[in-house]
């Protein structure tokens, strides 16, 4: 019996379909099974036609054996099988796929649905074993031969024998090595567990010896019953997934039992979206919407993506291009036979198809996550919890690239309804006369309703959402506008709420007190940038606003980035010429030059504690306190 050499380039090529392909040894078994599935498809098209085939689609069966003693694991199937020729050029040429010649041969069939089309899964069973043997029967003939291959070297063929049409791969499984434990392939609940990770929804059942106990008949009313130790053929896999089904025949319970044992979640999820696609490109989804992020989610550990299938098989486990990162949070699965596999069937190529279906799948989640907002808003808000930030970086991403797909999710605390509300609410709710969306950024709620602007926008009847997430102080700007309604900071704009005429007399006011506001600029120095008086301050008698372009909260995010960095919010001190301390502010300024540097410095540091900004020398303003008030 001699030995043939590969018809393909040499051990150079096989060492590379074995060692660089793939990028995990497990894959050795889904890609014999699927093999072997493709057998039965083809066995079971040629059925529909030829009634010689003497098998219905019930019959079709994917067989696992295990000999721990001769550590061979065996992949069986009863499909179309191989004659010599094929084994020849399937078997002996590597990268020969037997599963495309049949496609090209059945392509103006639309729906021949054919997994293997590169040729080189088989080879990756050498990952694993350091002797395969295939022994097959084509159906309609007679004869069987047997395929032995130790690698590279080459391979062996001969007659065998086999009773019916199809194939058997034996793999003889290398020795242990300190590095690599290949036995474990020979453990019924490794193979059971790699089964239902890749080939779970094949569509043929996948049977395996499974060893049980059970209690021995004759011992049953005994006080000491007795057990005994079976075995049974088992069908791991679940063959039809669920969603393959139509959504009138599936319950919520179904839907919920599904996620909670595919993703290992105890509660059940937010939102479910099952989605089912026809047409130039055909794709299967179900996705679920958690109820709580994971522990690692705000974590580079976490891993964003969605499970892909192709025809049963699952190709990759996390599918990073299906989702956008503002969705990282979905989770659930896609399946569809259309698109580009690479060569490993690990990855994909970047094709239209795979743009197509995440851009229709963003949609569906945006539309699920409108839908939940209107009908049931308890349960959106538990979800925005969870993943509100999520939401809010997604609007900056890109530089504001996904804003337009964002912007109606977002949820922000209105001061006035004291509740949640989105942009559109907000709106809804404006007075006629409102000509802007009014917000406060800040450390919490409590410190922002204290705001001085806030009484004088609450006498209008004018509404503020108040913004307490650091990444709030960028989101209006990102988004610039919301109904062609300009969104305004309360501490760092002109709020248009003087009439002209009170502008006039606001500017003769400041006129009048330019040495006054002088006095101040000089006595604080470089601590501000300009002093000015404001009519916005309702009954308090000082506010500290940032200069126009950073907020204080955008200063506080990039020291806590980085200490270093020095970026820093021009600081503008704002009083009000309303107040009695302004009056006797302007007093001192006349008649004592003391007081007045006292008292300049005693607005400036209740400025500086009203926006949440440290005192550089809070000994120094007690002392002044205690003195002024002696």
């Amino acid at each position: 019996m001699a030995k043939k050499q590969f018809k393909a380039e040499s051990k150079r090529l096989l060492d590379l379909m074995i060692n660089s392909i793939y990028t995990h040894q497990e894959i050795f078994l889904r890609e014999i099974i699927s093999n072997a599935s493709d057998a039965i498809d083809k066995l079971a098209y040629q059925a529909l036609t030829d009634e010689k085939v003497g098998l219905n689609r019930s019959d079709f069966a994917i067989q696992l054996k295990v000999d721990e003693p001769s550590r061979t694991l065996t992949v069986s199937d009863n499909g179309i099988g191989m004659d010599k020729d094929e084994m020849e050029n399937n078997l002996g040429t590597i990268c020969k796929s037997g599963s495309l010649q049949f496609k090209k041969d059945m392509e103006k069939q639309d729906d021949i649905d054919i997994i293997g089309q590169f040729g080189v899964g088989f080879y990756s069973a050498f990952m694993v074993a350091g002797t395969v043997t295939v022994i097959s029967r084509k159906y309609g003939s007679d004869e069987a031969w047997k395929w032995t291959s130790s690698g590279a070297d080459g391979y062996t063929m001969e007659p065998a024998e086999r009773e019916s049409a199809g194939t058997d791969v034996i793999m003889t499984l290398k020795a242990d090595t300190e590095d690599e434990q290949y036995s474990r392939f020979l453990k019924t609940w490794e193979l059971q567990k790699l089964v239902k990770k890749y080939s779970d929804y094949i569509r043929y059942p996948i049977k395996l010896e499974m060893e049980k106990s059970r209690m021995k008949e004759e011992t049953k009313d005994s006080d000491k019953p007795e057990y005994e130790t079976y075995t049974e053929n088992e069908t791991l896999n679940s063959m039809v997934p669920l969603w393959q089904r139509a959504k009138k025949d599936i319950t919520p319970e179904e839907y919920n039992n599904f996620y909670k044992e595919k993703f290992f979640d105890f509660e059940d999820p937010i939102a479910t979206i099952h989605v089912s696609v026809e047409g130039a490109v055909t794709y299967k989804a179900l996705l679920y919407i958690p109820a709580r992020a994971p522990y690692d989610f705000y974590t580079k550990d976490f891993k964003k993506g969605l499970q892909l299938y192709s025809s049963g098989v699952m190709i990759m486990e996390n599918c990073e291009e299906l989702l956008p990162d503002c969705f990282r949070f979905v989770r659930g699965v896609v399946d569809s036979q259309d698109l580009s596999l690479n060569i490993s069937r690990e990855m994909l190529q970047h094709d239209r198809q795979l743009k197509f279906i995440a851009g229709n799948l963003e949609k569906k989640i945006k539309a699920e996550l409108a839908k939940l907002m209107e009908q049931d808003r308890e349960k959106y808000e538990k979800f925005y919890t969870a993943f509100g930030m999520q939401i809010k970086y997604g609007v900056l991403n890109d530089y504001g690239a996904k804003k337009e797909l964002l912007q109606d999710l977002l949820l922000y605390w209105s001061h006035k309804q004291n509740k949640l509300v989105s942009f559109k609410e907000y709106v809804d709710a404006m007075p006629e006369e409102q000509k802007y969306i009014y917000f406060a950024s800040g450390e919490n709620r409590q410190r922002l309703a204290q705001l001085p602007q806030l009484e004088k926008l609450g006498e209008k009847g004018f509404d503020v959402l108040l913004m307490t997430d650091e990444v709030d102080s960028f989101v209006p700007q990102t988004l610039g506008k919301y109904a062609e309604k300009d969104f305004r900071s309360v501490t760092q704009e002109d709020l248009g709420l003087s009439t002209d005429e009170e502008k006039k007399e606001a500017a003769e006011q400041a006129e009048k007190s330019k040495a006054t506001l002088e006095f101040v600029k000089t006595t604080l120095g470089d601590d501000v940038k300009e002093v000015r008086l404001s009519e916005n301050l309702g009954t308090h008698p000082v506010c500290m606003v940032p200069e126009e372009g950073m907020t204080f909260e955008m200063e506080k995010y990039f020291k806590r980035l980085n200490p270093e960095m020095g970026m820093k919010a021009g600081r503008i001190l704002e009083l009000n010429p309303n107040h009695r301390l302004f009056g006797l502010l302007q007093v001192a300024v006349a008649q004592d030059e003391e007081k007045a540097k006292k008292i300049a410095k005693i607005l400036y540091a209740q400025a500086l504690l009203m926006a949440d900004l440290p005192l550089e020398n809070p000994g120094e303003y007690t002392d002044l306190v205690c003195e002024l008030v002696q």
